[in-house]
């Protein structure tokens, strides 16, 4: 994985820290915009597996097909592939002494998680992404 890949989505979002605390839950403001993680097995589509898609919760953009959804047993939700290599953006992520890939939404760049190099699939990639950076759309995919 390279330090950082960008995403080429739909048209950027940006908005005011204001506006996003005012049309966000508390969680989903913490997670997607101050980076913070749920406590793992306490995210709504942890073990969730309805087939649709998975979007941002802050700004609707595609994130995740359920087809690329698998159970990791890591307490967060895990795909293999997310819908488009535009959905999102990879940045190096130094911070609580670990060196990881953070993933973003390329749309609004919220925080969504992070993706390793232990996933399954011919990819080998886990993106574990917290349940509240996400919203899912019920659907066949």
């Amino acid at each position: 994985m390279s330090d950082v890949k960008t995403g080429t989505g739909s048209a950027t979002i940006q908005k005011s820290e204001s506006e996003w605390h005012d049309e966000l839950t508390p969680m989903q403001y913490a997670v997607l915009r101050q980076k913070a993680t749920e406590r793992p097995f306490s995210g709504e589509y942890d073990h969730s597996f309805e087939p649709g898609i998975y979007v941002c919760a802050g700004c609707g953009q595609t994130l995740f097909e359920s087809d690329a959804k698998f159970d990791s047993g890591c307490g967060w939700p895990a795909f293999s592939a997310p819908a488009s290599n535009e959905a999102i953006a990879e940045e190096r992520d130094i911070s609580h002494g670990m060196v990881r890939t953070e993933v973003l939404c390329a749309r609004c760049n919220g925080h969504l998680g992070h993706v390793f190099d232990d996933g399954p699939g011919p990819n080998g990639l886990r993106y574990c992404i917290n349940s509240a950076a996400l919203k899912h759309r019920p659907g066949s995919n």
